[in-house]
């Protein structure tokens, strides 16, 4: 009877993963609608409800950078009926940003998919001599204290590779935070800041107008939208690399069977034509990474964003 009674939980886990989703299910984003997270948020959602049969509605619950939000998630019950769609680096470095939170991200919190892939991209003025990586590090180090860059705001993945460039070439480039990116990027083309890291979709428009100059994409893989930018590792500076994904998690503990399922379905959605081209336009690739995949990607960034953090001394009001 006790071995019996033993295996009575795993039934009722694979009992519920072979029903689900057998009611609707929540989709909290941890930051405002609009934004990239949002947009994926609600594209991969309507995917699923289409798929599945049932409900997957966006809730957003911002605030305290994210973090109330991601909150909710990880004390949900472990069934699969609430879910965070979250971007990858800002969910590994919130908890180094800000003191005081009641979650774990590495143990409070099971990976499932991502919906794309992005990165950031390092892009100057026309203004700027440089053409390259390379002649724009010559420049700032032949002028110290007299470049600054932008950013989309304090902890950002902008302001992330942005210090990760500056720590490692050991720069003199004073950091200069906006409350977007598109303010940030604005900024270059009106050249009230010299450079700048931006997504994809922000700073695209720009290189194809002439208004910006792109460098370089911190990314593994060079870019759709950029295909003549070279990486990163391509420029010379391969440990300089900003690859991040938008996807989902669920609460630690959610059964192994829905994990899956839901992994799959994201999977295949993020490879349709629709989507597929909804997630280049806003500067994404589709990603294929299994849980595991996505569990070891999210273990190996908390170290690094964490490590750039403390050096750069990045603090939240």
């Amino acid at each position: 009877m006790a071995v019996g009674a033993l295996g009575v939980p795993a039934l009722t886990a694979r009992a519920a993963a072979s029903d689900y989703p057998a009611r609707s299910v929540r989709v909290i984003v941890p930051v405002a609608p609009g934004g990239q997270t949002d947009v994926i948020a609600r594209l991969m959602s309507q995917k699923l409800s289409e798929r599945l049969g049932q409900q997957f509605y966006v809730e957003n619950v911002s605030g305290a950078g994210g973090s109330i939000g991601t909150e909710r998630v990880a004390g949900a019950p472990p069934d699969g009926y609430t879910l965070l769609v979250t971007d990858g680096i800002f969910f590994v470095c919130t908890p180094s940003l800000y003191t005081g939170l009641r979650y774990d991200v590495a143990k409070d919190f099971a990976a499932v998919a991502a919906g794309g892939t992005t990165g950031q991209v390092l892009v100057v003025n026309p203004s700027i001599t440089a053409t390259s990586v390379k002649d724009l590090v010559a420049l700032i180090r032949a002028n110290p204290g007299k470049f600054n860059y932008a950013s989309a705001g304090v902890g950002t993945g902008a302001h992330l590779i942005g210090e990760l460039f500056r720590l490692s070439l050991k720069l003199d480039l004073v950091h200069v935070p906006f409350s977007g990116g598109g303010q940030a990027i604005g900024a270059v083309v009106g050249d009230q800041t010299p450079l700048a890291f931006g997504s994809p979709a922000a700073v695209i428009p720009f290189t194809k107008t002439g208004q910006l100059r792109a460098l370089a994409a911190a990314t593994k893989h060079r870019l759709p939208g950029l295909p003549d930018v070279p990486t990163m590792a391509e420029a010379g500076f391969p440990n300089i690399e900003s690859d991040t994904w938008v996807g989902f998690v669920a609460p630690a503990k959610t059964p192994r069977e829905i994990i899956a399922r839901l992994n799959r379905e994201i999977v295949q959605a993020a490879a349709l034509q629709d989507v597929r081209e909804r997630l280049l336009k806003l500067g994404f690739e589709p990603a294929s990474y299994t849980p595991e995949e996505l569990t070891a990607i999210i273990h190996s960034d908390i170290p690094k964003w964490t490590s750039v953090i403390r050096d750069a001394g990045i603090k939240m009001q």
